[in-house]
């Protein structure tokens, strides 16, 4: 993990079923992430959603993932 990259959490089940609703969204619907990418956490597989926070001068920023391959 660099200090300049992002914290990348896998969302629950739950977590994932209250977002979905939120936004009135399907999981193909949601950006994507690859894999491979060397950012995601340890044991992510594909279809889980990632939970991306990023910070900047005026706070932290909440992003969202699904897993492809």
């Amino acid at each position: 993990m660099h200090i300049l990259q992002p914290k990348h959490t896998i969302l629950k089940k739950e977590e994932t079923d209250i977002l979905l609703k939120r936004y009135n969204i399907s999981l193909p619907q949601f950006p994507q992430i690859k894999i491979i990418d060397p950012a995601l956490p340890q044991g992510a597989v594909v279809g889980d959603v990632i939970k991306i926070e990023r910070k900047d001068e005026h706070g932290t920023h909440d992003f969202f993932r699904v897993v492809v391959v």
